[in-house]
């Protein structure tokens, strides 16, 4: 998106502003008690001043607002106005972010090697869960006239596919009416992994369609189904944009004009893939349904997965299918397509007891090993437990081949520690399916079960990092008290100890003047009782809250920087006004306890110098603080939304909201002291004073100010939880293990279960000993 330059408006309003503030301070000067002009008329002229420089600043800041591409104009472009290129861009933008997070998820699924499991579909059987045949396919031509007036509803091509041949599984969903699907089947069946599948295929084939400026296709996006609060956001639409803001903070460049999330969703280009319809309440899933009817239009796509049973059932209550959507389940992998995966994940020349187990396979010969080997689940147990160097397949032929369900459970016994045994720790950056530590397996399980139970099944597949806090115990009260408690201290520290030392070093000059008295104890005492009475009535809704993000890197971002910087001046100015008003002001109040309480205001004792002065560095540091925080908030086009970048975006905004807010207040309470003082003790209490207030109010602004606390609020959190050996200490860092060792997949910002049955299997098993 085009930019323009700051061009000649802020050529002029330089000066214009510095002829301002030189004509007011003029006036403040040259006036008197005994001037003709009264105290009134000064002020007067001082806001009107003020006023005219903050029009004077608003003025030229139209020339940094963007230009935008193809007709979008202006900062605030609302969603209809990025349309044509713009929306072109942020579409390409959003393609390309998500092909890399499923593609590594599919290397991580090990997807193709040594390929996909065979796994075909077909439509399902049952018809009162479709609509009428005419509205998901085209009818087949009619070769003489007595078929003609039944062709319309008649299907064309049967929809079948396999999971092995995914480019014509595609062309099949391309080929429906609306191309809209609903994948079904039962746990297991590989609903998820086609839906990744069809994802990067169709990724792929809207990548060629560019290259041969054919028609543009949506982009296929992969959205848990439990994200979506259908009272909160009645529109499929709605809910989208604001799952790809979240998910995608790339959408909210700078480059793609304001709203570009939202004008993808409306504008049909994004082909939404919504996974797990089974995983949310019986009633949701009703209302999901019908919002699914009431929002899609003619243009609009969509994938759907769901257990079997589930979906049916949520058709009829619902009292309609999806309208024109191809319903389709899997078929059981037969033993010998199954043996023959086996077999290709093995050696040339097998060794006896794997011989045995195909051979068992191939004729059928233990009912729970066929069982449970016609499940993409199943087969993928079998493999990564058995299919390993050390890997010994005797129990797959013992008394546990006669029982499918009991040998799943102790597949899903053997999963954790056979995948730690096969992928030992590495440091290397290209292994990517490596943990980057040593990781236990008992240890490993039980604090997986931690999560598994934290985040139940029957209420959520989402492992989201911000929300481990609420499933934490009392964590409001100790969210406040531990915050409170700590920024008390630091708030009692810093100011007794810089303030004595400084007042220290004055008391050795006597020509200072200055007396003082400083309390050790009482200082403690008030800091703590401030803290503690933030911390309870603040900090307790942090644990609400979502992340926030900043992203500081500087390289190629500096005019955004100055932009944002020259965004800021009007409210720097309008708050340094009234704080350099304000300091002016205080020497002319004067309180006298002699006899009651008495208030006297002496005009002539009105400090404009000292006034000045504190606003003109309020001004500079508010102006500074805020664009620099703005700047940093802004994504950019690579920005990405994955469980770690999440958590480090918002520690990252929390310490520069610190570091900003101290260094502005311990300058500007630092020169107030130093002013206060007089030129005997200035730049020692200027600069103690400056310290003290700068690491209290940087915390102040890093622990209470803003909106996001969700790092501050998980390490509170994972502390007691960790305490209590439930979690470990470092979370994210075990997190990412588990996903790089296959335990875990990501979606976006959250973690799930890499399979709903090892969510359920650790959720409802029995503890490990500790």
């Amino acid at each position: 998106m085009n930019r323009r330059k700051p061009g000649w408006r802020f050529a002029v309003a330089v000066p214009a502003v510095l002829a301002v503030a030189v004509a007011v301070v003029a006036v403040w000067r040259a006036w008197t008690p005994g001037a003709e002009v009264n105290l009134a008329d000064v002020v007067a002229v001082s806001l009107a001043g003020a006023m005219l420089a903050g029009a004077v600043v608003a003025w030229a800041r139209r020339s940094a607002l963007p230009a935008g591409p193809a007709g979008v104009t202006g900062a605030g472009v609302g969603p209809a106005d990025v349309t044509g290129a713009g929306a072109g861009a942020a579409a390409q933008v959003l393609a390309g972010l998500v092909e890399r997070q499923w593609r590594a998820e599919a290397r991580n699924r090990l997807l193709d090697d040594p390929g996909p499991i065979p796994v075909h579909w077909q439509l399902i059987a049952d018809a009162t869960v479709m609509s009428q045949p005419r509205l998901i396919t085209f009818p087949t031509e009619p070769t003489d006239a007595a078929s003609l007036a039944d062709a319309k509803d008649r299907f064309g091509p049967a929809l079948t596919g396999r999971s092995d041949a995914i480019a014509a599984f595609a062309d099949a969903f391309r080929g429906l009416r609306q191309r809209r699907l609903v994948i079904t089947g039962g746990a297991g069946m590989g609903k998820t992994t086609l839906a990744i599948q069809l994802l990067l295929r169709l990724l792929a084939m809207r990548a060629a369609d560019r290259a041969g400026a054919g028609e543009g296709q949506p982009v296929p996006v992969l959205l848990p189904v439990s994200g979506w609060d259908t009272d909160a956001h009645p529109r499929l639409q709605d809910w989208l944009a604001v799952r790809l803001a979240a998910d995608y903070p790339a959408l909210a460049a700078p480059e793609l004009g304001a709203g570009a999330a939202a004008a993808l969703a409306e504008g049909g280009h994004v082909l939404p893939v919504l996974d797990g319809l089974d995983e949310i309440p019986p009633p949701a899933r009703t209302k999901v349904l019908a919002a699914l009817n009431a929002s899609l239009t003619a243009r609009d796509q969509l994938i759907l997965t769901s257990r079997r049973k589930e979906f049916t059932t949520a058709v009829r209550e619902t009292g309609r299918p999806l309208t024109a959507a191809a319903v389709i389940v899997p078929k059981p992998i037969t033993p010998e397509a199954a043996a023959d995966y086996l077999a290709a994940c093995l050696p040339a020349v097998l060794s006896g007891d794997w011989t045995r187990t195909l051979d068992a396979l191939r004729s059928r010969a233990l009912p729970g090993l066929t069982r449970l080997a016609a499940t993409p689940l199943g087969l993928w147990l079998i493999r990564t437990v058995y299919l390993t160097p050390e890997g010994d397949p005797v129990p797959l032929t013992g008394p546990l081949g006669d029982d499918a369900d009991a040998l799943r459970a102790h597949l899903l016994d053997q999963l954790i520690p056979a995948l730690i045994k096969a992928r030992p720790p590495s440091t290397d950056p290209a292994h990517h399916f490596r943990p980057r530590r040593v990781r236990d397996p008992d240890v490993t399980r039980r604090h997986l079960t931690s999560l598994a139970r934290a985040f139940p099944p029957g209420a959520t597949r989402d492992i989201t990092w911000w929300h481990i806090a609420r499933t934490t115990p009392h964590i409001r009260s100790a969210v406040g008290l531990t915050t409170g408690i700590a920024f008390g201290l630091v708030a009692a520290l810093a100011f007794t100890l810089t303030l004595g030392i400084a007042f220290g070093m004055i008391a050795l000059d006597p020509s200072s003047g200055v007396e003082f008295g400083i309390d050790f104890t009482t200082g403690i005492g008030m800091g703590i009782s401030f803290g503690l009475a933030s911390g309870l009535v603040r900090a307790r809704s942090w644990v609400d809250e979502r992340p926030g993000r900043a992203d500081l890197r500087l390289r190629g971002r500096t005019a955004l920087l100055l932009r944002s910087i020259m965004g800021a001046l009007a409210v720097g100015l309008k708050i340094g006004c009234w704080v350099g008003l304000t300091i002016a002001a205080m020497p002319m109040v004067t309180v006298e306890f002699d006899s009651g309480v008495v208030v006297r205001l002496d005009l002539a004792d009105f400090d404009a110098a000292g006034g000045l002065q504190v606003g003109a560095a309020a001004w500079l540091g508010i102006t500074l603080a805020s664009g620099l925080i703005t700047w940093a908030e802004q994504p950019t086009l690579e920005s990405t939304s994955t469980p770690r970048s999440s958590l480090r975006a918002d520690r990252a905004l929390s310490l520069l909201r610190m570091v900003v807010t101290g260094l502005l207040t311990g300058v500007l309470f630092g020169l107030v002291a130093g002013l206060v003082t007089g030129p005997g003790g200035a730049l020692i209490i200027g600069v103690a004073v400056g310290i003290g207030s700068g690491l209290t109010f940087g915390l102040a602004a890093g622990f209470v100010m803003g909106n996001h606390h969700a790092w501050l609020v998980l390490t509170i959190a994972v502390a007691r939880l960790a305490l209590e050996h439930r979690l470990p200490w470092r979370i994210m860092d075990f997190l990412d293990d588990a996903h790089r060792l296959g335990l875990l997949r990501a979606v976006g910002p959250v973690y799930q279960f890499r399979h709903a049955a090892l969510h359920d299997h650790l959720a409802a098993g029995r503890d490990h000993e500790r």
